[in-house]
């Protein structure tokens, strides 16, 4: 048994307590990958086959199966990346977006362009909704959809609500699947996505919803779903999905996602008024209805 001031005095070295917080964070953030998916099953299970071979062996001296374990920790070592290989793609790529903040969401386009591409997507998917036509429309960021792209129909046509109607409108050529967009410009139409892995997500969404989180579960793209059945409007980033979404509130929200809430913009909804995301439509504070009298334009336009 290890000496007790021994352990107590490594464990108050500064570095050692840096080693454990290390560690801890890794497993923590590691299991928060996984939290949701498959790997959360087969992480128990391997945990529970191992501990359970070990007890026996350990309590029975069983020399065959003491040796079998000794010898199969570098093959469980090279096992482990092949059986949650999407979780650590996963996991990869969550790294490579760390820095994503340092870059614009559309590095090849200006900010009057993603206001329009915005605009027409959030107009299309209102009445898309009004008619209950169902659509994905997949809007891309900083990771490349090429790969996704091409399982679809090539379009590379300019973006426009007219243009995302006719896709979707029932029984058309390409109304089934995703469309993907890059830019101003629609890339493809007809994609089929990846969906899914998370169980709690696979019961309860239809295969568009799921769709949509598993393109954004392995990207940075944000993708927009109008139900067929319902014809409420989500927003599906980071594997998480912002549901029952009116017109004003789909472009607030893609404003927010894609950072283009840093500037004041004119919606339908407000009459002519500047509207501020993340405000509400009714002010009640004295200061705010003065700054609001302070920014209405003028009649004259």
């Amino acid at each position: 048994m290890p000496d007790i001031g021994w352990l107590l005095s490594r464990l108050g070295s500064p570095r050692a307590i840096f080693d454990v917080v290390v560690v801890t964070v890794i497993v923590y953030w590691l299991l928060w990958v996984a939290q949701g998916t498959r790997a959360t099953q087969l992480i128990r299970g391997i945990v529970i086959l191992i501990v359970s071979v070990f007890l026996l062996a350990s309590a029975l001296n069983l020399t065959t199966l003491n040796w079998l374990l000794a010898r199969s920790w570098p093959g469980l070592v090279v096992a482990l990346p092949v059986i949650f290989q999407p979780e650590l793609r996963r996991a990869l790529e969550q790294i490579g977006h760390a820095g994503s903040w340092l870059r614009t969401p559309f590095p090849t386009g200006s900010e009057d362009d993603l206001e329009r591409t915005v605009d027409e997507i959030v107009r299309a998917a209102a009445q898309l909704a009004r008619q209950r036509f169902g659509a994905l429309v997949v809007i891309e960021r900083e990771t490349g959809l090429q790969d996704v792209a091409v399982r679809g129909v090539a379009l590379d046509a300019m973006l426009s609500r007219q243009l995302l109607i006719n896709i979707f409108f029932p029984n058309s050529p390409l109304h089934d699947a995703a469309v993907v967009v890059r830019g101003q410009r629609i890339v493809a139409a007809s994609v089929v996505l990846p969906l899914t892995d998370n169980i709690s997500a696979s019961g309860q969404l239809g295969t568009r919803h799921r769709a949509a989180i598993g393109v954004t579960e392995e990207s940075d793209a944000l993708a927009v779903v109008v139900s067929e059945e319902t014809g409420q409007i989500a927003v599906a980033h980071n594997g998480r999905l912002i549901r029952n979404l009116d017109q004003d509130r789909l472009r607030r929200v893609l404003r927010s996602l894609l950072r283009l809430d840093r500037a004041p913009t004119r919606t339908a909804s407000t009459n002519g008024r500047i509207h501020f995301p993340g405000r509400s439509a009714g002010w009640t504070r004295r200061g705010d209805r003065a700054r609001r009298r302070n920014t209405e334009p003028s009649k004259t336009s």
